[in-house]
């Protein structure tokens, strides 16, 4: 699917089964909580701190489709059409970084 097509979904999805949109806020405070599920994976998983039982049947993809879901929310709440800017940030990045990271000796 594509970016796009996600946003649709996820609209549809709202406006039938989620009833409408949490506001803007609370779904940033939701965003929030979710990246922070994703992050005690990660630590946990691949850092250094040791996994507790409870977390290891944890699905890491659910989690990061959770963030992704959200971040639709908020793409779609707040007009943000998510391929143009995403087309856009990369443009940016490619401008800017174009020799930054090629140059980095840490990246050798």
């Amino acid at each position: 699917m594509t970016i796009k097509e996600a946003q649709e979904i996820v609209d549809e999805w709202i406006n039938s089964v989620g009833v409408r949109y949490f506001n803007e806020l609370t779904n940033t405070a939701i965003l929030t909580e979710e990246v922070g599920e994703v992050a005690r994976i990660m630590a946990r998983r691949y850092g250094e701190q040791s996994e507790k039982e409870s977390d290891k049947n944890k699905d890491l993809g659910d989690e990061m489709a959770d963030v992704l879901f959200v971040l639709i929310c908020l793409a779609n709440q707040t007009g943000i059409d998510l391929t143009e800017a995403l087309k856009k940030n990369l443009e940016k990045k490619t401008l800017r970084d174009a020799d930054r990271h090629k140059n980095n000796k840490k990246l050798k």
